[in-house]
């Protein structure tokens, strides 16, 4: 399928992978097309998309993650992939993919079959320059070389109930700066509706802002 979606979500602990990858499933459900949204998050997840998932589904979202009912335990129940998952690029259809922090998150990909053969696929980086390990254009660069390749950069600056414009447009600055030393494009600035709504259509470097509805502070497993 020549112009399927075919997006992946990776970055550091709390950018907020998550959250832009379930908006961005909403936002082309809404398109009416055919989406798949896939847990791959088995890194550390104690932010799992098993509590939205019925909610999701009622949305015309195909998602692809593990109940809380088929699972036993605790955290170590996580860690397990779900089958569908891995052949999840054989669907019909886009494909959101979810992935846990880091560099250990970023090997799940390769769990997937198909992955190398995929035209389609995208690998956005999410960044919170709010985020300790990725609070400066140095740090930045250093931690996504070590996360691959990667497509794009995604700017999701926050802190969480106390983001303001002004700190989304900070992040906007610093990460413009980073994906011109990486020489990769940045996507999109993402916010809390309110608060993309008073940056308007694009941040103060030119890119698209999108707005997100918050669903993961009610998903902690």
């Amino acid at each position: 399928m020549p112009n399927r979606i075919v997006e992946a979500y990776i970055g550091e602990y709390a950018s907020g992978k998550s959250e832009v990858a379930v908006n961005r499933a909403l936002d082309l459900a809404r398109q009416n097309r055919k989406v798949n949204l896939v847990d791959l998050d088995i890194v550390e997840p104690c932010y799992t998309l098993r509590p939205i998932k019925k909610q999701l589904a009622e949305q015309n979202i195909n998602v692809i993650a593990w109940e809380t009912k088929e699972t036993v335990g605790l955290g170590e129940a996580g860690n397990i992939i779900k089958p569908a998952a891995r052949w999840a690029l054989l669907n019909e259809g886009d494909v959101i993919l979810d992935i846990g922090y880091g560099v250990e998150g970023s090997k799940t990909l390769n769990l997937l079959e198909g992955v190398d053969k995929e035209p389609n696929l995208r690998i956005y980086a999410v960044v919170n320059i709010s985020r300790p390990m990725t609070s400066t254009v140095d740090e930045i660069v250093e931690y996504l070389k070590q996360l691959g390749n990667i497509h794009g950069i995604i700017n999701n600056t926050h802190l969480g109930d106390e983001t303001t414009p002004e700190i989304v447009q900070n992040g906007a600055k610093v990460v413009a700066e980073a994906a011109e030393v990486l020489q990769v494009p940045v996507i999109a600035t993402t916010a809390e509706r309110s608060v993309a709504e008073a940056i308007g259509k694009q941040d103060c470097m030119g890119n698209m802002v999108r707005p997100l509805d918050r669903f993961m502070p009610c998903t902690l497993w």
